[in-house]
């Protein structure tokens, strides 16, 4: 019998009665002073009078509850698509994806979509998707491993510069095009055509990476080629996103002293903050400490408000830290998993809603609309999967492997929709044109699996099985 037990057994036999008065007791004692001091409290004079305008100005209304909804619709919904996708071997990103456009304007309508994704709580909401993105991309660049990019690394660099080269040098020829249609006259030529350029030729490693779990891909060597080349994918993309916010913010501002920015950030990340974060920690830890957690979300806050102060966005600063980040130190290992979860599940449905606010696709309405978005597809999955798979085959793939490469490379998936948001920020590209390519990055990451088994089915060279 434990002491609990025991303790309750020697009670005195009148303990209950006795506790059930002592409490009526000392509800009417409080009851009783209460009134008193009410009665003695009625004849006072207060010192000074309130001014009648004062007591009747308004409360701010708060956005609170509208944001507090709004998420709880996302996540909600977005689990649910999640689940249903993940039936017929989707990722779970695209149905999150999904959510914000299924709740946005484009398919509930104006009326009904701002009963659940207020307007008022959008700037809030906002700045949530925005903290999330920065988390997000922090994450990621902590899961880049520099030794598999060292792996087979010209093969690599040769397949991921090619399947980055085609579809930017397909994009800006699109943009001759789609300029002057959907452009904006304040926008040069040259920042809209980067643009365009840099976004067909996203790959979204994390996704990816999914994918190649899923299926049992990971060791195989295609999986490692497949990682390698969106890794180094994404160091590229990040870098040439930089590039271009800081050819499109030199508009606004000194092209100089963006330049000189820049240079410092990396001098000051390479040669200071590199040494010191390969002092930290290795071992088998388990969990990592608070103050060690603290210490890193400091660095990520000031590595993302340097970048943004010098005008090449805070998600780049987010993801360099976590790129310089040892691979095999505590920090990359064990922060993942212990933030993860608040991140991915909580935080980024806000980025999702806020993506799905604005996105709609009754601007593509009519068939020139429609047809100009088929385009971007076309453009976009020929580019990317045109410039991998060429690629592939001079690095000495076969035609199957360099075409499950090529479709692997075609996923973008939220990655898209980061460096969308960005260009629809800077106005670089408008709501309609936003809205198209919200589409194609749908289509393009949906499209990644059924093909791919199909390839692997029909596989009869082993590249499915060779380890890495």
């Amino acid at each position: 019998m434990s002491v609990i037990q025991e303790r309750i057994v020697d009670l005195p036999p009148n303990y209950l009665k006795r506790t059930g008065l002592f409490y009526a007791g000392l509800l009417a004692a409080s009851a009783a002073i209460f009134i008193v001091v009410l009665k003695f409290g009625a004849g006072l004079t207060a010192a000074t009078a309130i001014a009648p305008a004062t007591v009747a100005a308004p409360r701010p209304v708060s956005v609170l509850p509208q944001v507090l909804i709004a998420l709880a619709a996302v996540v909600a919904v977005g689990q649910v698509l999640s689940w249903l996708l993940a039936k017929i071997g989707q990722p779970a990103v695209i149905g999150e994806m999904a959510a914000g456009i299924l709740l946005g304007p484009s398919l509930l309508g104006h009326a009904l979509s701002a009963r659940i994704l207020a307007p008022a709580g959008a700037p809030t909401l906002g700045v949530i998707s925005q903290f999330a993105v920065i988390l997000y991309m922090y994450l990621v660049g902590l899961e880049l491993n520099s030794r598999m990019l060292r792996s087979r690394l010209h093969a690599n660099v040769a397949i991921s510069h090619s399947s980055i080269l085609l579809p930017f040098v397909l994009g800006s020829a699109l943009a001759l095009v789609l300029y002057p249609r959907l452009g904006d006259a304040s926008v040069p030529f040259i920042s809209f055509a980067m643009f365009l350029g840099l976004a067909m030729s996203v790959t979204a490693f994390p996704v990816l990476a999914y994918i190649l779990r899923e299926r049992g891909m990971s060791g195989t060597q295609l999986g490692a080629t497949a990682l390698g080349c969106a890794a180094a994918d994404d160091v590229t993309a990040w870098c040439l996103l930089a590039v271009v916010t800081g050819v499109t913010q030199a508009q606004y501002g000194g092209t100089l002293t963006t330049a000189l920015g820049a240079l410092a950030y990396v001098a000051v990340m390479f040669f200071v903050a590199r040494p010191l974060l390969k002092r930290l920690p290795r071992g088998n830890a388990t969990t990592l400490s608070r103050p060690m957690q603290g210490l890193m979300f400091i660095l990520l806050l000031l590595s993302a408000l340097a970048t943004e102060a010098i005008g090449i966005h805070a998600v780049f600063g987010a993801f360099v830290l976590g790129a310089l980040t040892p691979h095999d130190s505590n920090v990359a290992r064990l922060l993942p998993k212990q933030t993860e979860g608040v991140v991915v599940v909580l935080l980024l449905p806000a980025f999702f809603a806020f993506t799905g606010m604005r996105t709609e696709i009754g601007l593509l309405a009519g068939g020139a609309g429609w047809l100009l978005c088929g385009l971007i597809i076309l453009v976009a999955t020929v580019g990317k999967f045109g410039g991998s798979l060429l690629a592939a085959r001079a690095t000495g793939l076969s035609w199957r492997e360099g075409s499950m490469l090529g479709i692997l490379m075609n996923t973008r998936g939220l990655m898209e929709l980061v460096v969308l948001n960005i260009g629809l920020d800077l106005g670089i590209i408008s709501p309609t044109l936003f809205s198209m390519m919200v589409v194609m990055a749908l289509v393009t990451t949906f499209a990644t699996t059924p093909i791919l088994d199909l390839l692997i089915r029909g596989d009869t060279t082993g590249a499915m099985k060779r380890p890495a």
